[in-house]
């Protein structure tokens, strides 16, 4: 690179404002599609949220938020030629940017002191409207996030269709704790104090080899590898050195088959499931602890060598041969039944589908099993956890409670604490004791008023589907839950309204429209159908879709008189379980009301906290291997 092509190169640290304010952005065609997952999504919004809350105090006013930390996202680099502006690296943390913004504009709707940000977006010539990142194939996707509009993303590319899934679950994973006073403080520190360097060059060429510089990683060390290079310098023993080196080196490999950074998350998972005592307070200025610090878990283990039963050289060879051995194994078995149902271990798979944050779910699932324990002993811990786990997220999500991870962090990592090292019995009774009610956990009475909204969706859909096929495993049909939650089947399902959207046909019972559309959103007035279905149907009244109810699945055939008529499985099951199922000749207020009513008593049974007890009496052949 020559004096003046090095001359040529600016590098400055710019704001979200300073970046996006009516600046226009574009990318190669060659460049990869916007590929980011939820956990980066969840990842970005967590380190967000802590680093706002870690100073914002309710009695400041809004200039003290200039005095506040700021927060950096690394550098991005731009060829600019002309009024070009060619982003070269840093459209995925760009293109997140946007979306937590468009997030932020929507839930400031109505606000009276809402932030203006949408010159950050979008801006607007002679009644043009352009978004700031312009990438012609997102663009209709990205104006329909905008104006709050459900968007189909059927048939799209693959950057389309991982832009609505990040859309959505930025409404899961969004702090409640933002959504109040704090909101226009969060939202000009986020533009005014996340900042980026901005790296900008004037040709491609100059970008391309800026950028392969910055990413050439060929001398830099992860955090495994530190570690396993401090671990085995400690033992002399030549022979046992290559060993280790050996077995760390296949199952690292083993690791990073399933994501790049697998091995990264086990490590977390394991020390803080197994060893981390403390946790970040929620007040200003606090320091990060055991649980934070892990994040640099190299450092850490270094630092915490006594709690970890680190003294002699035969510690360091144990600690590598048997419990690093043991528990990423582990690890391995709780991923594999997370991907493909496994019998006895189903939650672990309906967790996954969940989506719960994998920084919980691995260190709950890691924290109560022992080295010593048998292979049945083992599953009945997973069985146990997963069980309390879904339970939980069930209940949260039935009455209206947020999993996002500041919300819940500290029921989590205290749990964590709680269950370490717990037998069979110790842990089952804890379990069943946190499944009581609580402040942090109610019952499922919020049933009776739980319905779709636009935070929900996922949700709703997944708990439509557990009921379903619930109903169908017990009345001895062939069904399978992926078959209603995947997404890739060539028909996948979809929340079907019973009600048609059709206010007038309903003005009987209703006097007002918005009351109509809550008793059209609620859970009991929805169930599952194909694709498709609702194209077809989906305008006409009760009366005339019942017959075809009665083609699909056993929640939406329940609802058609035929179904009480020779199907003595069906009709068994409903006596065994005494569930008030009844054909609906109408739908009107009261049948929904009664289908409400009808899906949480099936809730109720799912999740009792008798399966705990089933649990714990399970023997081997209850079992099958992941």
């Amino acid at each position: 690179m020559s004096k003046n092509t090095l001359d040529a190169i600016k590098a400055d640290a710019k704001s979200i404002r300073e970046i996006l304010d009516k600046n226009k952005y574009e990318i190669d065609v060659f460049q990869r599609e916007y590929m980011w997952q939820r956990k980066q999504m969840e990842d970005l919004i967590d380190d967000l949220s802590s680093k706002f809350l870690s100073a914002y105090k309710p009695d400041h006013k809004r200039d003290d938020v200039q005095d506040y930390p700021t927060y950096f996202l690394g550098s991005i680099i731009l060829s600019l030629k002309g009024n070009r502006r060619s982003i070269i690296d840093g459209q995925q943390r760009l293109t997140s940017i946007t979306l937590l913004l468009i997030y932020l504009n929507n839930l400031q709707y109505q606000r009276s002191d809402k932030v203006n940000i949408s010159d950050l977006i979008f801006s607007e010539k002679y009644a043009q409207k352009t978004f700031n990142l312009q990438i012609d194939d997102r663009n209709e996707c990205v104006d329909s996030l905008y104006n709050n509009q459900d968007f189909d993303k059927s048939g799209k590319s693959e950057s389309v269709k991982n832009i609505v899934e990040r859309f959505r679950e930025i409404g899961e994973l969004f702090p409640p704790e933002l959504n109040g006073e704090a909101l226009p403080f969060f939202i000009d520190w986020f533009i005014d104090n996340v900042i980026f360097v901005e790296i900008n060059t004037y040709s491609d060429e100059d970008a391309y080899l800026i950028f392969e510089t910055m990413n050439d990683r060929g001398l830099s060390l992860t955090s495994t590898e530190m570690l396993k290079g401090y671990l085995i310098s400690r033992i002399e023993n030549e022979a046992k050195k290559n060993e280790l080196n050996g077995m760390w080196k296949s199952r690292i490999l083993e690791l990073k088959n399933i994501s790049k950074e697998e091995d990264l998350e086990f490590f977390k998972s394991w020390l803080r499931a197994k060893y981390a005592e403390t946790i970040r307070e929620a007040r200003k200025g606090a320091e990060n602890e055991d649980f934070e610090n892990i994040a640099r878990f190299h450092i850490w283990v270094k630092e915490n060598i006594d709690r970890l039963g680190l003294q002699s050289k035969d510690d360091f060879y144990i600690f590598i041969k048997e419990k690093f051995e043991f528990y990423s194994r582990l690890y391995l078995k709780i991923n594999r039944a997370s991907r493909a149902g496994v019998r006895g271990l189903e939650d672990l798979r309906y967790i996954s589908i969940t989506k719960f944050a994998t920084s919980f779910y691995y260190p709950l699932l890691l924290a109560p099993v022992n080295i010593s324990d048998d292979e049945i002993t083992v599953n009945k811990k997973l069985a146990l956890v997963s069980r309390y786990i879904e339970t939980f997220i069930v209940r949260r999500f039935v009455n209206n409670r947020t999993l996002a991870h500041s919300s819940i962090r500290y029921t989590m990592y205290n749990l964590i604490k709680e269950i370490r090292d717990k037998s069979v019995e110790e842990l089952s009774q804890i379990l069943k004791q946190k499944l009581g009610k609580s402040d942090s956990l109610e019952g499922f009475e919020g049933m009776a008023d739980f319905r779709l909204n636009q935070q929900n969706k996922r949700f709703v859909h997944y708990l439509l589907a557990r009921l379903t096929n619930f109903i169908e495993v017990e009345s001895k049909m062939n069904s399978r839950l992926e078959d209603y939650i995947i997404e890739s089947n060539s028909k996948p399902y979809e929340i079907e309204h019973i009600w048609s959207n059709r206010f007038e046909d309903h003005k009987e019972e209703f006097n007002q429209k918005d009351d109509f559309e809550k008793y059209r959103n609620m859970a009991g007035a929805l169930i599952l159908v194909p694709n498709g279905f609702n194209q077809s149907y989906g305008a006409d009244s009760f009366e005339q879709k019942l017959s075809h109810y009665y083609g699909q699945n056993l929640l939406a055939k329940s609802l058609s008189p035929q179904c009480y008529e020779k199907n003595p499985t069906f009709l068994k099951f409903k006596q065994i379980y005494n569930l008030p199922f009844k054909p609906h000749h109408q739908f009107k207020k009261e049948d929904i009301e009664e289908r409400q009513k009808l899906y949480q008593i099936i809730c109720e049974q799912i999740w009792d906290t008798k399966e705990l007890d089933k649990i714990v009496e399970s023997t081997v052949s209850d079992f099958d291997k992941p």
